[in-house]
């Protein structure tokens, strides 16, 4: 291993990363791109290119490349996807009311087919002419089938009948919800299928552009995707199971944290240009959402890390409340375009428009703000109104002031419209321009940065005073209160991990006061159990004052800025497998779970005996198939042996086998 060079990327909201990795040097060489939402091919050839050129090693040397994304959870959130058909195997019409179901099937169509199996896999009558239906029904209108049957983790007979039906007659691709998840609640696995099936074409088009860039250079290397829970999968497995890849880049974040530090019990809180991510590390393992991941609302039997997300970020919109008679400063939760990275492309028009807003004898309502175009391809949204086609069409490539574009009041809410589709941006002052007009950040047009603060800090609150005296004064006005939010994040997921849900920070006047270190007779204090692990770029910038806010030791390691890149390389394949016996009665026990087939066997220790054999085996098919070398098994069990007129008996158990194995590469 030691002599293996690795290739991470991340694509993160506003700059996609890319290192260099091998055992034991460390990193060898980091870059970083901007994202290119509409295309994020681009952005990662731009950071690929970049490192390569910087570490001197030839693309061939590259013996692995894994990438950590947040395309799946982006596009569930902003309800991209494909149209999908799903088939419900003896489900009724009830059912799509449970479990959000009926919410994420929007108006994509469903069939019921007659069939599935009961909670022992005996198995219903199965209306095959019912799929031949669906078949000639959606076979040309739809981009994928998702197939879920009642118990089918029990028996998958039927899906797997259904599946190969639906193959015959169409070229779809198509999942079976026993492939994703092996609990019951058929309803929420069926969910878990369809948003699966929905996320294939999109995971399809990130691996066809990434694998095609990687050859093009001479990258001849296995191409794995971190998945939700920070282990790492297949290219192959992740088109196959893309809904696994959601909070990728969350995961891979925590993954590289415990690399960085070392530590064992940390909170970790990882600042990018859009979000802020805050997880906690235990045992040098990040915490796993026991109910499953929830993504745009929708609460999946996906396995992926606990963790909060706030909308906030170097490029979080800076809002700032003039109607008081002291201003308010408020951040996010939606992004924008920074000016210094608006005028880092476009200087001459970006400095010239504030210019001229600045030389203005009374302030413009929209100053420093303007809009272009993302370049996200049109067929893609759906349900514009004329309206918002014709204010579409007067945005461009090049940035246009607000003041010029906005013609009317009403059309202010056609373009928040419009960018709500991601067909626009929005340019405005953020945090990324505050660091550049105190000089803490330097990669973009400082005097772009500048003159947005300028334009902001002369205008007037209630009292008639200008919002600040200077720019600095305005940039450290949105610093502080960035540092102020980002404590508040972490302490809502402490607490939230303490079970004090009911404890807002940002609303309780006790916590103002610990946080803000208020004198008085009676003192309020609050801290942390463990460090505070920093990441992001800018995390050196603010995480030791907000450690220190919240009373916390903090760690800010080296190369915290591609952390999420280092964890998608250091990270290590993981396969669970779950296999169970159930007690049918009069000596009879079934083994379902794991394998197409089940077993009726009529000795308990044998049942056992086959089924952690089954379990064992299976883990480790499953780690290799998922791209593990030399994997190793761990067993555990979980037995419910009521006791009934003085004899515990085997109701059911459930035995688990967790492979876990490094990935392969060019040299194995």
């Amino acid at each position: 291993m030691s002599s293996l060079y690795l290739l991470g990327i991340d694509t993160g909201g506003t700059y996609t990363d890319a290192v260099i990795f091998r055992e034991p040097e460390g990193v060898i060489a980091k870059a970083k791109s901007l994202t290119t939402r509409h295309d994020l091919s681009k952005g990662i050839a731009g950071a690929v290119e970049k490192v390569l050129a910087t570490s001197g090693i030839a693309p061939s040397d590259i013996a692995m490349v894994s990438l950590s994304t947040t395309l799946a959870t982006n596009a569930l959130v902003e309800g991209q996807g494909g149209r999908i058909a799903l088939v419900m195997i003896g489900f009724s019409e009830e059912d799509l009311a449970r479990g959000g179901l009926a919410d994420a099937l929007g108006q994509d169509p469903v069939v019921h087919v007659p069939g599935g199996h009961d909670v022992h896999g005996n198995e219903m009558a199965l209306d095959m002419g019912a799929v031949d239906e669906a078949a000639k029904a959606f076979g040309d209108n739809v981009s994928a089938f998702a197939v879920a049957g009642y118990f089918a983790v029990r028996n998958p007979a039927h899906e797997l009948r259904v599946r190969e039906r639906l193959r015959e007659k169409t070229a779809l691709p198509i999942t079976c919800s026993h492939e994703l998840s092996s609990k019951l609640g058929g309803p929420r696995r069926a969910l878990t299928t369809l948003l699966n099936s929905r996320l294939v074409p999109v995971i399809d088009r990130l691996i066809d552009a990434c694998q095609g860039f990687l050859a093009s250079i001479g990258v001849d290397a296995p191409l794995m995707v971190v998945r939700g829970d920070g282990a790492l999968i297949s290219a192959a497995e992740a088109r196959l199971r893309p809904i696994e890849t959601i909070l990728s880049g969350p995961a891979a974040s925590l993954v590289g944290a415990r690399y960085l530090t070392g530590l064992d019990r940390a909170v970790v809180s990882d600042i990018g240009g859009t979000t802020t991510d805050v997880a906690v590390l235990d045992d040098g393992m990040p915490r796993l959402a026991e109910e499953g991941a929830i993504v745009g609302g929708h609460r999946t039997m996906v396995e992926a890390v606990a963790l909060r997300t706030f909308g906030l970020g170097g490029d979080s919109e800076v809002h700032i409340d003039d109607r008081g008679l002291t201003p308010a400063i408020a951040l996010g939760p939606r992004r924008i375009l920074p000016l210094s990275l608006l005028a880092a492309r476009y200087a001459d028009v970006v400095v010239s428009v504030l210019e001229k807003q600045l030389r203005s004898v009374r302030p413009g309502r929209h100053d420093g703000r303007f809009a272009i175009s993302t370049g996200l391809p049109r067929n893609l949204v759906h349900g514009l109104k004329p309206q918002d086609e014709a204010l579409l069409q007067r945005v461009g490539p090049v940035p246009a002031p607000l003041d010029d574009l906005l013609q009317a009041t009403a059309q202010k809410a056609v373009l928040d419209k419009l960018v709500t589709h991601g067909l626009v941006h929005i340019g405005g002052i953020t945090p990324s321009d505050a660091l550049h007009v105190l000089g803490r950040q330097d990669q973009w047009n400082a005097q772009a940065a500048r003159l947005g603060f300028e334009l902001e800090a002369r205008r007037k609150d209630g009292s008639g005073r200008t919002m600040a005296g200077s720019a600095e004064a305005l940039a450290e006005m949105v610093v502080a209160q960035l540092t102020r939010y980002s404590a508040e994040a972490i302490l809502t997921t402490c607490l939230g991990e303490d079970g004090g849900e009911t404890i807002d920070p940002s609303g309780s006047p006790v916590v103002d006061r610990a946080l803000r270190r208020h004198p008085g007779i009676a003192r309020f204090s609050v801290s942390l159990d463990r460090p505070l692990v920093g990441l992001g770029a800018s995390a050196s910038i603010y995480y030791p004052a907000v450690a220190d806010m919240l009373g916390a030791d903090p760690v800010i390691p080296d190369h915290a800025d591609v952390a999420n890149a280092i964890g998608a390389v250091v990270g290590q394949v993981r396969s669970v497998v779950v296999v169970v016996v159930t007690s049918l009665g009069e000596g009879r026990y079934l083994v379902s779970g794991g394998a197409d087939n089940l077993v009726v066997v009529g000795d308990e220790h044998d049942a056992l005996t086959a089924a952690r054999e089954r379990a064992r085996t299976k883990a480790l098919e499953h780690a290799a198939r998922d791209g593990a070398s030399n994997a190793l098994v761990t067993m555990a069990e979980e037995v419910d042996r009521p006791e009934v007129e003085g004899f515990a008996r085997l109701l059911e158990a459930r035995i688990i086998a967790t492979a876990v194995g490094r990935p392969r590469t060019t040299s194995l």
